[in-house]
């Protein structure tokens, strides 16, 4: 990794630790995941109040963040866009870069600290697989480029509908061997989702052998949610993408501090959700 990767992780990483708040989801174009974000002006003007360490947004809402007065979070700019996010299985699964000759033009320009990416692994659809290797590898030759680092995000889809979580399963024999997969293609930073049994996730990050965030999925009871992110921590991820369950929480700036108590505190679960009550 060269010098200027790490600067640039050095504002997502504090003493290697991030909160991540994803609010990218208007690119799925399902319906459900705009619940929360109809004011995106006002949620992202909440969020950079709220000082995570990054939020994680497609090119067209980026200048919402990047236009701010600093401080503000760092910019983690989305790449691709697909089909696999839908309600409904499609005839037809694909995934595509936004720009796929100049793929990280676009972060260049606003200054992202990061560019993200998918990696599907979805039953019975081996295209969507060979698009999503082909989009890192035109990513990774641009990252190496310019010095960008790059967030692989390996999915396992379940076989049935996409479901309250995306479709996507915590089965750990599957979740490695894909984590795996993700850090030949040479990622920088890994999105990972969580095991469905939280002592096997150190498996995941051993897989990684670099940063490992933990993927969010659907909102989830919010209790619960700090105490298994707290448990996550323990398992030696690197901190959260998170953005169901922040951003429609009924008070996104407390769930961020409760979560960033966390992550940067090694506060427990319980401590954080008091931390929620009296902020």
């Amino acid at each position: 990794m060269s010098v200027s990767d790490k600067v640039r992780l050095k504002r997502l990483f504090k003493q290697g630790k991030c909160l991540d708040v994803a609010i990218d989801h208007g690119i799925a174009n399902e319906p459900d995941f705009l619940v929360g974000l109809e004011d995106i002006s006002g949620v992202m003007r909440s969020l950079i109040a709220a000082q995570p360490d990054a939020i994680q947004v497609n090119y067209g809402q980026a200048d919402l963040l990047q236009q701010a007065a600093a401080p503000k979070p760092a910019l983690v700019l989305r790449t691709d866009v697909g089909n696999a996010y839908n309600a409904a299985r499609h005839r037809e699964m694909w995934a595509v870069l936004h720009n796929p000759e100049e793929p990280i033009l676009a972060a260049l320009q606003m200054d992202a600290a990061a560019v993200v990416v998918n990696l599907y692994q979805i039953p019975d659809e081996p295209g969507i697989f060979r698009q999503c290797v082909e989009n890192i590898g035109r990513l990774r030759h641009a990252c190496d480029k310019y010095a960008m680092p790059l967030m692989i995000e390996p999915l396992v889809m379940a076989p049935q509908g996409q479901g309250p979580a995306y479709g996507s399963l915590g089965d750990v024999r599957q979740i490695v061997p894909l984590v795996r997969l993700a850090r030949e293609l040479g990622a920088d930073i890994i999105k990972a989702d969580p095991s469905d049994n939280v002592e096997e996730f150190h498996r995941v990050v051993e897989a990684a052998r670099c940063p490992t965030l933990v993927r969010g999925g659907g909102k989830g009871e919010l209790g619960a949610v700090l105490e298994k992110s707290a448990a996550l921590m323990a398992q030696g991820a690197a901190g959260m993408v998170y953005g169901r369950n922040v951003y429609q929480h009924d008070n996104p700036t407390r769930v961020v501090k409760a979560l960033m108590a966390i992550i940067h505190q090694g506060v427990s679960g319980a401590e954080a959700l008091e931390i929620y009550r009296q902020a």
